[in-house]
């Protein structure tokens, strides 16, 4: 911790007498630092603590090389806010680590399950034909299919019917549950039902694609590796190199897909080297302009709204935001039109400012916390579901307010009744 204490502070120096590159690779060099800590603690590659230091600091770092025209010098708010995110995620982790337990892992045993595996092979079959019966009917009640259209940069955003999309989107559990029904067979059982599960991993996949979703084809995909490294004994990392260079050709087909042209891009990105590949300013933008999204809101927002931006779930889940559009008439505050992505700590600060930040640090980093250790003992195979859902919101801390996002609570809600149901079954 005090490495990063010192290497926050100069950056901070830095970036006010505009070094930005030094200030940006400090902060890359920390996350790197407090990553392999964890990492050589806890022998985990998805330590929860870990990959949330990888990510947040590091995009946070990405951001200080200010290499778009986009980005602007922060306030010393923002400053301290994005300190105040980690810190407090950090310091529950750890004291709740000398209060409870160790949190070490090692991976000492290959994880296995009593009990039959066919009750996670009727959800794969049951969630896949829900969320393929969805994407038919709004395919047809839509008259369209996303992937087929040319020429509409934004079909796929407006490509949902209200309550219907969030089954249809449910498809990205499906891998992760083949993982499991897989494991679990070990090897045993009958081969034709093993050729179904991964038939209906294939069309669970195949659906992010005919949506043209981006992210919800990198959702699956990851969260299917990460409840496959967390059964595992060890597990090499350059098997998830492997995992990127698989997925990257889907990325780019579905950015063609959308009718998102490189001059279209760059426009929108405005990198100062014009002459910047667009494989990389995609990708840091998409990390980096968060922040400045952030520093947006703190410069801008006129006054807090109380909870009703972090409540926004039950607004949407329970259809009250139709009822009383007041409770989601709030503005968004980003520097371009186009790029509205923010991160996690968004909705806390525009609720409750900096108590926000930090009541939702310390939340988060006992939850983590308990789920690190939950791992270790895990006896509910549907476990490994909330722990790589929750590993993919730390993984992607920069990019949304994934708990104030009511599909994120819609998986969860999904996962829950599969752990209902698994648990039934098993007894």
């Amino acid at each position: 911790m005090a490495v990063y204490l010192i290497c926050y502070l100069a950056s901070y120096i830095l970036a006010r007498f505009d070094h930005y590159l030094v200030s940006g690779v400090l902060l890359l060099a920390a996350a790197i630092w407090l990553y392999m800590e964890d990492y050589r603690k806890y022998k985990n590659l998805i330590h929860l603590r870990g990959l949330f230091s990888l990510f947040w600091v590091g995009g946070e770092g990405l951001a200080c090389l200010k290499l778009s025209n986009l980005q602007t010098d922060w306030s010393g708010m923002t400053w301290f806010c994005l300190f105040l995110a980690y810190i407090g995620f950090w310091l529950v982790f750890e004291a709740l680590v000398r209060v409870y337990g160790s949190g070490y892992d090692g991976y000492g045993r290959w994880r296995s399950f009593s009990g039959d595996p066919r009750p996670v092979f009727t959800m794969i079959c049951a969630l896949t034909a829900v969320s393929l019966a969805c994407f038919i009917t709004e395919s047809i009640v839509l008259g369209y299919v996303p992937l087929l259209l040319r020429g509409v940069p934004h079909a796929y955003s407006e490509f949902h019917l209200t309550g219907i999309h969030y089954f249809t989107v449910s498809c990205v559990l499906v891998p992760s549950l083949t993982v499991l029904y897989i494991h679990m067979r070990n090897g045993r059982g009958s081969e034709k039902l093993l050729i179904v599960s991964l038939v209906m991993a294939g069309i669970s996949l195949l659906i992010p694609i005919l949506c043209v979703s981006r992210f919800q084809l990198v959702f699956a995909v990851l969260l299917a590796a990460f409840t496959y490294i967390s059964l595992q004994k060890l597990f090499h990392p350059g098997w998830l190199l492997g995992l990127f260079v698989v997925l990257l050709p889907f990325y780019l087909i579905l950015t063609v897909a959308r009718s998102h042209n490189i001059e279209y891009l760059n426009g929108i990105f405005e990198m100062k080297r014009a002459s910047m590949p667009i494989f990389i300013s995609q990708p840091y933008i998409y990390i980096a302009n968060n922040y400045e999204n952030f520093d947006c809101l703190v410069k801008a927002l006129p006054a807090h709204t109380w909870g009703i931006r972090m409540l926004f779930p039950v607004w949407a889940l329970t259809g009250l935001k139709f009822l009383y559009p007041y409770l989601v008439s709030f503005p968004i505050y980003v520097d371009k039109t186009e790029l509205t992505t923010v991160t996690l700590i968004y909705d806390a600060y525009y609720d409750f400012g900096i108590i926000g930040v930090l009541v939702f640090a310390c939340i988060l980093g006992a939850v983590c916390f308990f789920l690190v250790e939950k791992l270790r003992e895990m006896k509910n195979p549907m476990g490994y579901l909330f722990y790589g859902q929750m590993a993919i919101y730390m993984m992607l801390s920069f990019f949304t307010t994934w708990f104030s996002n009511p599909t994120t609570w819609f998986y969860f809600l999904v996962t829950a009744v599969l752990t209902f149901y698994c648990s039934v079954s098993r007894r």
